[in-house]
């Protein structure tokens, strides 16, 4: 009897192995399990929200039970539901929040994503109206939702249902492994011989029913209990001797059901849907655990048909999320590509709002680019997006002060710009040509100096600057209009004289002095001429007199020098101090000269520093100058000429 025993416990330790094998394949743990199925990524915000949903997520694990199916199924009825505004979002929130059924994960986290992509989708919306119809972008503000609002507050309520399901189901899980437990005790009582098996079959039989009606235990008890448990059936039937008819009805009627069991598992291959596959056939591992065993010489080949099965599946499911990770991988080359770009335009210094609005036009194309890109890794996603967030912060924000800053620019030069108008229309009604002439010029020369400000106003005020400048001069034009004409009559005179002056230096005749200091006369008798000749005339005009003038000093001082010699002699025999007294008196006169040429020269260092070149003023002194240096020279002569003549008498 004990051989039988033990032989019963190493078969049974073999099929353990073998249900652990295809249990660790067929049923992944649930924290390292893919997601079920990606959300196609909308819009960049959409992201936030939805690691937002995740974040509410319970830390513990769930087992793959017949209750996650019933979830799975409740989720899928109502993605087929359509919301098309935020109200029939909110009143879904609601029915779950405040009703009796149990919220489910995926319904709310699809309620969640849809909330807030309708949410921005409307925001987004009233800025472009606010902005089409000429708002201005920096008093643009984002106006609280009473909706958002109370979304959150419904999903806060339906946060504290979803905590208090869950510690209910956890209690509920510890309740059932110490029921599970205590049947496989009862089980283990059962097994010590082949004729307490016989004895207890029929509560045997009421513990195994008893087994499938109690549901799911924890997770991380989920794998041992069930292998315990067959354990101990498999060893009450290898024991079971006296009802063996009743042995081998169990055995054919598990059979029949294992063997639909590895059907529908074979069947499952077809399916197109590899997620709901696996599913599927996570809810026929449920089953096989809980079907009892069949006879011995069947058991390796049963179970390996629905291992066989099994692994199929597996390995579609698998390849399908290798096939999504594969994809975010390449999605997140695309990404950390888009991110680099956005990087590069953000450091480029843009000179006017042409160069913004040429950036801003590539970042948005990428943007626009992001958002056909799908998820990028769970690991990466948040780091990618919060990358590319920043580098478009950083550019939007550069953005934002270049116009804050050219605002500010805009308003500043318009207030200048106010001033000259204001100055031009101040002086548009003048009569004093001349100087207000000189004035609306200076002003006009400043206008061009001021920077820009927006086209509208700009036009306004070089409209309101235009028309006091015309008025003043359109005045003045017509004021001067009869003393044009004569303007010219005088230039033509004064070109007259200064022919008439080269002709008498050319000549150098009898008279000369006489002649140039009659034209000289005439040329300053004559008035005005034009304002455009007047510099040019005045330098000809000199010109041709300075040359005169020199001719004319020369000589006269030669004659002057030489009837002075003549008449020494005479002045000496008239007295013998005369000779003396004449040379005191050229000596102060020589100085009084030399004081004159001294304070005129230095009067001309400070006009020469302040002045403009070819000032008339300047010219005119240093003509006085010369003239006085030509009277200094014939006073020395003179002098000389008296020393001369006292050597002789000696």
């Amino acid at each position: 009897m004990m051989d039988s025993l033990e032989n019963a416990i190493e078969q049974a330790q073999t099929e353990e192995k073998k249900v652990e094998e295809v249990v660790n394949e067929a049923t992944p743990e649930v924290e390292n399990a893919p997601a079920e199925e990606p959300a196609t990524e909308e819009t960049v915000a959409e992201e936030t929200a939805v690691d937002e949903t995740a974040a509410e997520k319970p830390a513990a694990e769930e087992t793959v039970a017949e209750e996650a199916a019933a979830e799975d199924n409740v989720a899928a009825e109502e993605d087929k539901k359509v919301y098309k505004t935020k109200q029939e979002v909110l009143e879904r929130v609601k029915e779950i929040a405040h009703g009796d059924e149990n919220p489910v994960k995926e319904e709310v986290d699809h309620l969640k994503t849809l909330f807030y992509k309708l949410h921005i989708a409307e925001r987004d919306a009233r800025q472009k109206e606010y902005l089409d119809a000429g708002g201005d972008p920096e008093k643009y503000t984002v106006l609280p939702d009473e909706d958002e609002e109370a979304f959150k507050a419904e999903m806060g309520i339906i946060k504290e249902k979803r905590a208090k399901l869950f510690m209910e189901q956890e209690a509920e899980k510890q309740e059932n492994l110490k029921k599970k437990l205590a049947i496989i005790d009862q089980i283990k009582t059962m097994v010590t011989s082949p004729e307490e098996a016989n004895r207890s079959y029929q509560d045997f039989k009421k513990l195994q029913a008893e087994w499938k009606e109690i549901k799911a235990v924890p997770a991380e008890k989920a794998n041992e209990l069930w292998r315990n448990y067959q354990l101990y059936v498999e060893q009450f039937y290898d024991l079971l001797k006296l009802n063996s008819e009743a042995r081998e009805y169990d055995f054919r009627k598990n059979l029949e059901l294992k063997t639909k069991l590895c059907e529908a598992a074979e069947k499952l291959a077809d399916e197109s849907d590899v997620i709901s596959a696996f599913h599927q056939l996570q809810k026929l591992h449920q089953e096989y655990r809980e079907i009892g065993p069949v006879a011995k010489e069947l058991r390796e080949e049963i179970w390996s048909r629905f291992k066989a099965a099994s692994t199929v599946v597996n390995k579609k499911h698998q390849q399908h999320f290798e096939g999504l990770r594969a994809k975010e991988e390449e999605n997140l080359v695309k990404k950390t590509a888009l991110c680099e770009k956005v990087e590069a335009i953000a450091k480029i210094e843009n000179k006017g709002a042409g160069d913004w609005e040429k950036r801003t036009k590539e970042i948005m194309d990428i943007q626009a680019e992001w958002k056909t890109i799908g998820f990028a890794p769970q690991k990466m996603n948040v780091k990618i997006f919060e990358r590319f967030r920043a580098a478009c912060d950083d550019f939007f924000g550069r953005k934002a002060q270049f116009f804050k800053d050219l605002k500010q620019r805009f308003a500043e030069n318009a207030e200048k710009k106010r001033a000259l108008v204001a100055q031009a229309q101040a002086l548009q009604d003048s009569t004093d040509w001349r100087s207000t002439s000189d004035k609306m010029i200076a002003l006009q020369k400043e206008w061009k100096t001021i920077g820009m400000v927006p086209k509208k106003l700009g036009d306004q005020l070089w409209n309101d600057f235009l028309t006091a400048c015309n008025k003043f001069f359109e005045a003045r034009n017509a004021a001067n209009a009869g003393t044009r004409s004569e303007e010219h009559s005088n230039l033509a005179k004064k070109r007259s004289i200064i022919a008439q002056l080269k002709a008498v230096a050319e000549e150098a005749g009898d008279n000369v002095q006489e002649t140039v200091q009659k034209l000289v006369d005439e040329y300053q008798s004559v008035g005005h001429v034009p304002y455009k000749e007047k510099d040019k005339l005045y330098k000809e005009y000199h010109e041709v007199l300075d040359k005169l003038y020199k001719d004319l000093n020369i000589s006269t001082a030669r004659r002057r020098l030489d009837n002075f010699k003549s008449n020494l002699k005479d002045m000496a025999k008239r007295s013998e101090d005369a000779l003396d007294n004449e040379r005191a008196r050229l000596f102060r006169q020589y100085e009084a000269i030399k004081q004159e040429v001294q304070t005129y020269e230095n009067n001309l260092g400070f006009l020469n520093a302040s002045s403009k070149k070819g000032n008339s003023l300047i010219d005119e002194m240093n003509r006085k100058v010369q003239k006085l240096k030509d009277d200094m020279n014939l006073v020395r002569e003179k002098i000389k000429a008296i020393d001369a003549e006292n050597r002789e008498q000696e």
